[in-house]
């Protein structure tokens, strides 16, 4: 059964009269009569009572009316529900980011998103950086912004800002009268770092890989999940840390932390979205907003 041959029974049942439905419908009598004849034959039920030259429900065609007008109900809602999501009338938008872009980067331009879009609804998720590709990948989100280079063939990707990271230590570090420090120094600092897995912590040790250095497991004394944990560690005197510029300005400002004199290379954030599976169109204007082409790599 279609929905073309439920509204045929429908404009008849409300009319009890072919004629008349058909010109509603712009249809001629005999795709009326045909529409509902094939109804009728293949449930074996009689739909209407041929008095004469009128016709009636029978009692099967009253209680059949009901649910068919329900289910194009439900259809012309379906219908609008479509029109809606495509005018960005209605709608979500799942997104995915890392600490540092969801605290210091994103919050503005999904505020900038929410007044052009008021009836779209944002859902974000933050983790780290493996968290967030993991939910790009599996599908429960359509956007995940992280800093730096992610290994997942199957997203492609677009930069939207940068950052700059710094090495901060707790004021009257040694480190603070000595600048610039020595790279081949801080293999031998006890280092407060994110968790493996972050882009924070990805990122600073393939800088220190450049310059030929990696930090010994034993050097790691804290690994903490989030950025602020790290710095009240550091603060505290629990070691040093390589963290975001944005995350502890207003800390450096107040004196509670001070920046080390070695500079590390800056960082990106890039947005990833899955590149098989199509995007729903308050995500494409997200990307849209935010400068991003629909299909770059």
């Amino acid at each position: 059964m279609t929905l073309e041959q439920l509204r045929i029974f429908v404009a008849v049942a409300e009319r009890e009269h072919i004629r008349r439905a058909a010109e509603a419908l712009h249809l001629t009598q005999s795709a009326v009569s045909a529409a509902i004849r094939a109804i009728e034959e293949r449930h074996d039920v009689a739909l209407f009572h041929r008095v004469g030259r009128r016709i009636e429900l029978t009692e099967a065609g009253r209680l059949f009316h009901g649910e068919a007008a329900a289910v194009l109900a439900r259809a012309r809602a379906a219908e609008r529900l479509l029109d809606d999501l495509g005018a960005l009338v209605r709608g979500t938008l799942p997104v995915a980011a890392s600490q540092t872009v969801s605290n210091y980067w994103l919050p503005q331009r999904l505020v900038r998103f929410r007044a052009d879009h008021p009836g779209i609804a944002t859902v974000l998720h933050v983790g780290n950086t493996a968290e967030v590709v993991g939910r790009v990948l599996d599908g429960s989100v359509d956007l995940g912004i992280v800093e730096g280079e992610v290994d997942a063939p199957a997203l492609a990707g677009r930069t939207v800002a940068h950052d700059r990271m710094v090495i901060v230590v707790a004021p009257g570090h040694p480190w603070t009268q000595v600048p610039p420090v020595n790279a081949a120094v801080l293999a031998e600092a006890d280092w407060v770092l994110r968790e493996p897995g972050s882009g924070t912590r990805s990122v600073f040790e393939a800088a220190l890989l450049r310059h030929g250095i990696e930090i010994p497991a034993a050097r790691v004394v804290l690994e903490l999940p989030s950025n602020e944990a790290v710095c009240s560690a550091v603060a505290a005197g629990g070691g040093v840390t390589a963290i975001s510029e944005h995350v502890v300005e207003a800390l450096v400002a107040s004196g509670r932390l001070a920046v080390v004199a070695f500079a590390l290379p800056p960082r990106r954030f890039v947005v990833h979205w899955h590149k098989e599976r199509q995007l729903g169109a308050a995500a494409y204007a997200f990307l849209q907003m935010i400068g991003c082409a629909r299909n770059p790599q």
